[in-house]
């Protein structure tokens, strides 16, 4: 190898995958087998078709559930799910200072007031020890979101949820297949939810699911949904290509699992990348996201923002991650559950590696390492030319 090839891309060498990272969805057999006979067929065009039965029916066999309800999208999915835990106006709902604005948005929505938790230190997912001391007489609830290869302990929000007879909604839309202190993501909530989305591991464009076992909470949401014909539907489109995407999905669990595994192994000399996730014998998260902690000084002063600037010139797909809830939202629109320190660090310091590089063969993710070593070893001429720049 010369002093060329192990130049970043931006500091003129040859980026690591010329072609950028893969595209999502990939091509898929399956998919393009069940698109030609729901052409043949016309069952794409029908409100109620077999295939989102079958989904259905997948769904609550996984997860052990009886009631299973299909819709438009996993922010939906959030929303149904709160409101079929009983949260109205004038109630607070728990949720974590680093999570997806929509579940924010979904609580306000419904004339709830956001109360913001701080985050693990370790995983940046919320801190399960900090619920407690936030609840009041007005707590209905508590959303809990596993994120970028992150979870959040499930047994110690039950016990404080069982404590306080709070509901949960859990929200395992990044978390498909995976499995949570020895139960499917999802399941130790009152009710769990996925999505589908455009970038999601299960993707249909569009769609989320929610499961639960508790009829009542089932009841609330098909009052709500049902209208002459469904508010927020999953199309018979939709759900057929989601199903063929069922049957690999625990392959491909396991394939990402490895593939970060050996990505992490590569990564043991970069300084600089903690990675948030903490895979145990009963604990397999699902990789959606990948997150590391980003700590700018193991990178001679390169800003987050031009690290994920240099693995994006090298072809491998870095982002930066959600802003935290605490620092997007007015003051008047949220009740902080204590500081909300490790929420800011995240919302600092939080980078993301998307997942459809995580199917790949193993000399792939040997190259991701590599690509990423070459930011490190140059991370002090990445960090100068980003400042005459």
């Amino acid at each position: 190898m010369t002093a060329r090839d192990d130049l970043p891309a931006l500091l003129g060498g040859e980026p690591a995958f010329p072609d950028g990272p893969p595209t999502w969805p990939i091509a898929d057999d399956g998919v393009a087998r069940v698109l030609r006979e729901l052409a043949a067929s016309g069952d794409w065009g029908k409100y109620h078709g077999p295939h989102s039965l079958r989904l259905a029916e997948w769904i609550a066999k996984h997860h052990a559930t009886e009631f299973v309800e299909l819709c438009a999208s996993g922010t939906c999915a959030i929303e149904l799910a709160l409101r079929g835990v009983g949260v109205g106006a004038g109630d607070e709902v728990l949720l974590a200072g680093y999570d997806f604005k929509g579940n924010f948005v979904n609580v306000v929505r419904l004339g709830a007031l956001p109360v913001l938790i701080d985050l693990d230190p370790e995983t940046w997912n919320l801190d399960p020890t900090l619920l407690a001391a936030a609840i009041t007489e007005r707590t209905r609830a508590i959303v809990v979101s596993h994120l970028h290869g992150g979870t959040v302990s499930m047994k110690q929000v039950r016990a404080v949820a069982d404590e306080h007879s709070l509901a949960i909604v859990e929200d395992a839309c990044q978390m498909p297949g995976a499995t949570i202190e020895g139960r499917p993501a999802g399941i130790w909530g009152d009710i769990g939810a996925w999505s589908f989305g455009g970038s999601k591991t299960l993707s249909a464009g569009r769609g989320g699911a929610l499961y639960t076992r508790d009829a009542a909470i089932a009841q609330r949401i098909r009052l709500d949904v049902e209208r002459g014909n469904h508010a927020y539907p999953l199309s018979e489109l939709q759900a057929a290509v989601l199903l063929p995407q069922l049957e690999r999905l625990e392959d491909d669990h396991q394939r990402r699992a490895a593939n970060v595994e050996r990505l992490l192994d590569g990564l043991t000399d970069v300084k600089g990348l903690r990675p948030i996730t903490r895979p145990t014998e009963e604990t397999k998260p699902g990789y959606y996201k990948l997150g590391f902690q980003y700590e700018r000084e193991a990178f001679e002063g390169l800003s987050r923002e031009n690290f994920v600037r240099a693995a994006r010139g090298e072809g491998v797909a870095f982002d930066e991650g959600f802003r935290s809830l605490h620092k997007i939202h007015s003051r008047r629109r949220y009740r902080a559950g204590g500081a909300l320190t490790q929420a800011d660090a995240a919302d600092e310091r939080m980078i993301v590696l998307h997942h459809p590089v995580l199917l790949a063969e193993g000399d792939v993710i040997d190259r991701v390492a590599w690509a990423i070593g070459k930011v490190s070893r140059h991370a002090a001429s990445l960090a100068a030319r980003a400042d005459r720049d």
